[in-house]
């Protein structure tokens, strides 16, 4: 038996690098210990599993995410991957995804020969990181100094939690250096999916890196998740004006240069983020040995 494994980076910038993400369509008859196999195998920090719902509407799919470690509640790169694999197959439109965090509606469009997703985040939130912040700084290997004041640490929220650390100048961020064994540590105690550090070149665009153990790599070069709970954010504490786009510039310190469109409004508790993604090529996966 082979598995078919789509592979896109998605949010790529003028149309190189990008986050890969691994995307399987017929995921329908694969075990949970499948899945993880087939994501360790893949090695990229998510890939994505697709299967039919109960219902006949073909643009209603389930899906889930794993990490070559575990599985992962929800990820807005693999979506925008999966979105722009199933246009690519079936044409462009809506989508209702269904995850572990609830319905998330993606909108796919072609212009020209390229495909863009928009995917509307789950419901954000955030509050003080609190406690846990000195600790964090620690493991960030960042002084008081280094923090800038405009963005306070806060734990944000857009279907995973993501620790929010605003920095004061750019070469903060260039020369970001962490604890990995620390950071993970704290991570897996807290809960926080990825660690968002970014630096504010003016009040709607921001430059970031994201530290990602829980996923198993030391940094993620784009993370739809983290742009829509930093969306989010941003929002909450009136930091920037509505209606808005914000724009995140990530990946460019792993050669990976990615770009992210959050747009945010007053009416909703949700936020939207648009991508593109570029087709890595087709690996058939032979899954006989998985058990």
């Amino acid at each position: 038996m082979t598995v078919e494994v789509l592979r896109y980076a998605a949010f790529p910038e003028d149309g190189a690098g990008g986050n890969p993400a691994g995307v399987v369509l017929g995921a329908a008859s694969l075990s949970d210990p499948q899945m993880l196999a087939i994501a360790k195998a893949i090695g990229y920090s998510e890939t994505a599993f697709l299967s039919p719902t109960s219902g006949s509407d073909p643009s209603r799919r389930r899906v889930r995410y794993f990490s070559p470690q575990a599985e992962v509640d929800f990820c807005g790169h693999a979506t925008i991957a999966s979105a722009v694999a199933i246009a690519e197959r079936y044409g462009a439109g809506p989508l209702t995804l269904e995850t572990n965090v609830g319905v998330v509606p993606v909108s796919t469009r072609r212009d020209g020969v390229e495909v863009t997703a928009t995917l509307t985040s789950p419901p954000t939130w955030t509050r003080p990181a609190g406690q846990p912040t000195d600790e964090a700084m620690g493991a960030l290997r960042l002084g008081s100094d280094d923090l800038d004041p405009t963005y306070p640490v806060h734990v944000a929220f857009a279907g995973n939690t993501h620790l929010m650390v605003g920095v004061r100048d750019r070469s903060v961020l260039d020369a970001l250096d962490y604890d990995y064994g620390a950071l993970e540590g704290l991570m897996a105690r807290e809960g926080w999916t990825t660690v968002h550090v970014f630096w504010a070149e003016d009040r709607h665009l921001f430059h970031a890196r994201n530290a990602f153990p829980p996923g198993g790599v030391r940094e993620d070069p784009a993370t739809g998740a983290a742009a829509a709970a930093f969306g989010g954010y941003l929002r909450h504490l009136a930091l920037v004006d509505l209606p808005s786009r914000v724009v995140v510039l990530q990946g460019r310190q792993m050669g990976a240069p990615s770009r992210l469109l959050v747009d945010l409004r007053s009416d909703t508790d949700t936020v939207e983020v648009t991508g593109t993604a570029r087709r890595l090529g087709l690996t058939p996966y032979d899954d006989q040995d998985l058990p």
